[in-house]
């Protein structure tokens, strides 16, 4: 395509979007979004007691965690408190905090420091609980799942009161279903006050780890890593083929990195890739879809991956670091198809990128701004080194202040520093009762013992067929993370489908790595893709196409799960350095068939046959192993060659006319 249909294509330059475009589509896609623009008072008292939430955090942090139950059930009261004063309970243009919301927030956290105020009678009960305790207990359980609806959405409302109503209907549901049903007194005490429903791992994560975690995320923005990120990624990639689609995709990676969202990484990171890939010539679609996939993959790149990857390291007993290498080959091959798929589109388009004098020089970038990477790095070596991850965020967070000095213009001073602890406790909220909420779903778990239930059912269903298994639960981890966050949905797909693959062999760290990765893409799965929705907004597309895009985009995520299960060398799970090297590297060449047949170009267009024996050559390379190997150089290389005498021809055939 010639550089002047290439501007025929693109079409007339759109106006960018405006910042307050960008807050009503966050406000659309993100249910943290819809907080309150608070002034005045209301304003300040949010704002101290976000500060009061993160220097409980960091003291703790310091000096030592409480008991469990105290360090929870506080984490717990901060966060109600906060929800209902900072979220509404219905849509309304009103920033104004009104008298009900005020009795709400100080009764609920009332309720969360109950536990704090009675913590020995409590521990001591035996099961012997006043009246008291139960309405206390009843209000903690409404007042989470009415933060979950203000805070979260709605369908993990209806998820977890599933499970509460499982729990007291037991007696008469038919089938391997049925159980003995427990009474409201036993399901509210269970769930409220002890360390198996609400106050259990999942809110017990976000109260240690997850918290500091995200706070050092928000000291690295004060920074100003943000713009370094982009300013390398343009630097770095900005004048390729299709420069700015790669330059979306390193940044949202990297940015991804510290965020853990993938619709807040979106609309952050889109509002300059998106325009920047449509007006050079790429279809709104597309520059929507690139931005949402990539973004999307901020949740599996280490050192610092989404609150699920946390929850993991609870659930499965492996320590977080290990997590993160595991993670760190199948996020890489996540990135590279992607990348792949950017860099055919744009050589099947004939776009160019961006001229270099227009561009920012690495040594300049990395001269100026460099040294702000310097905490990420340290986050590694501290979680490499023994640290808890609790003392490595505290650690990476006194290195990021300190890097900050070295310039003056990424030194953080107080005010930055103040801000840094409202924004790190504010990103805190979905996440605190997102887990809170699905403890309710655990509780009921451990309660009735129906996890191991609809495991057996799970694997009955399948036949005992491990690929059917994995079928049904990439649907139903899709099917979830449509309606719940990444950490509930991997809650529930850790407890249910998760032992279902173990039963059948499957390593554990694989089993739930292969629900955590569905649980992730969801965020670009149509038909609700809430991450490509965000990207399409920016872009002005179609939502559904532009999901659909994002998938074929992502396409590695919806491959390498199978592959690690079969083959967990991919996983660092039983490999050398030789062989991880070795799958590294016929599985990133494997990438440039399945990426090549996803976009239909190579060296030439490519037609259905070429298209399927592209994708079926670069699976074979994926997937670890020799004969497997041999067979997709061999395939692929022979659909090189025809590329090349395809592009031969059209070269003569484009002479010729000229």
């Amino acid at each position: 395509m010639t550089d002047h249909e290439v501007k025929k294509h693109a079409g007339p330059p759109e106006p960018e979007v405006s910042a307050v475009e960008v807050e009503e589509l966050l406000k659309k896609v993100d249910k943290e979004s819809t907080y309150r623009k608070l002034e005045g008072i209301p304003r300040k008292l949010v704002f101290w007691l976000a500060v009061a939430f993160s220097c409980f955090h960091l003291y703790t942090g310091i000096f030592g965690m409480l008991a469990a139950q105290l360090q929870r059930s506080i984490h717990l009261a901060f966060a109600f408190v906060l929800v209902f004063l900072l979220y509404p309970a219905r849509k309304t243009s009103s920033n104004k905090v009104g008298i009900i919301d005020y009795i709400t927030a100080v009764v609920a956290g009332a309720v969360g420091m109950y536990i704090t105020f009675n913590y020995e009678r409590l521990m001591t009960a035996a099961g012997n609980y006043s009246q008291a305790d139960l309405i206390v207990g009843s209000l903690g359980v409404l007042f989470t799942l009415e933060a979950a609806r203000r805070v979260v959405g709605l369908p993990i409302v209806v998820i977890a009161s599933s499970f509460l109503i499982y729990a007291y209907v037991g007696d008469y549901l038919p089938g391997f279903l049925s159980h003995r049903g427990y009474s409201i007194e036993r399901i509210v005490t269970h769930m409220y006050f002890t360390t198996e429903g609400i106050l259990g791992i999942p809110l017990g994560v976000s109260a240690t780890f997850i918290f500091l975690f995200l706070l050092f995320g928000a000291f690295l923005e004060k920074t100003g890593i943000g713009k370094f990120f982009v300013d390398i990624a343009n630097a770095l990639a900005g004048w390729a083929s299709g420069g700015p689609a790669k330059v979306a995709v390193l940044t949202s990676g990297l940015h991804g990195m510290i965020t853990g969202s993938s619709v807040a990484n979106c609309v952050t990171c889109g509002t300059f890739t998106i325009p920047m890939m449509k007006k050079l010539g790429y279809r709104p679609e597309f520059a929507g879809a690139v931005e949402a996939a990539a973004s999307t993959g901020g949740q599996i790149m280490p050192p610092v991956m989404g609150a699920a990857a946390f929850l993991m390291a609870e659930f499965t007993g492996i320590p977080y670091i290990e997590i993160a290498k595991a993670a760190f080959i199948p996020a890489c091959l996540y990135f590279l198809g992607i990348w792949i798929e950017v860099h055919f589109e744009a050589k099947r388009l004939g776009l160019k990128g961006i001229d270099r004098s227009e561009l920012p020089r690495v040594w300049t970038v990395m001269r100026e701004r460099g040294h702000l990477i310097i905490p990420l790095f340290g986050i590694v070596y501290f979680l490499m080194s023994g640290y808890t991850p609790a003392r490595a965020a505290l650690a990476a967070i006194a290195l990021s202040i300190i890097v900050g000095m070295l310039k003056s213009e990424t030194r953080i001073n107080f005010t930055d520093f103040l801000n840094a602890l409202e924004a790190g406790a504010r990103s805190a909220l979905g996440v605190a009762i997102a887990c809170a909420t699905a403890g309710i779903i655990v509780g009921t778990v451990t309660l009735t013992g129906v996890g191991l239930k609809l495991a057996n059912g799970l694997v009955a269903l399948a036949g005992g067929s491990l690929l059917l298994t994995m079928v049904f639960t990439m649907i139903a981890s899709l099917i979830l993370g449509m309606g719940a966050p990444t950490t509930a949905n991997y809650v529930i797909t850790s407890t249910i489908a998760a032992p279902a693959l173990v039963a059948l062999g499957v390593p554990l760290l694989a089993a739930h790595m292969f629900v955590f990765y569905f649980g992730i893409v969801a965020d670009i799965t149509p038909p609700v893709a809430l991450a490509a929705y965000a990207g399409s907004g920016i872009a002005r597309s179609n939502p559904f196409r532009t999901g659909v895009i994002a998938t074929k985009l992502a396409i590695a995520a919806f491959i390498i799960p199978y592959v690690f299960v079969y083959s967990p060398q991919l996983l660092l799970i039983k490999s050398t350095i030789a062989g991880v090297a070795l799958n590294f590297l016929t599985a990133s060449i494997g990438m440039i068939g399945v990426g090549a047949a996803m976009i239909g170009y190579f060296m030439a267009n490519m037609n259905v046959i070429e298209r399927i024996w592209f994708l079926i050559g670069g699976l074979m390379l994926i997937d670890p192993g020799s004969t497997t190997d041999i067979i997709g150089f061999v395939m692929l290389a022979s659909g090189l060659f025809l590329q090349w005498r395809k592009s031969k021809a059209n070269k003569r055939e484009f002479s010729a006319s000229a």
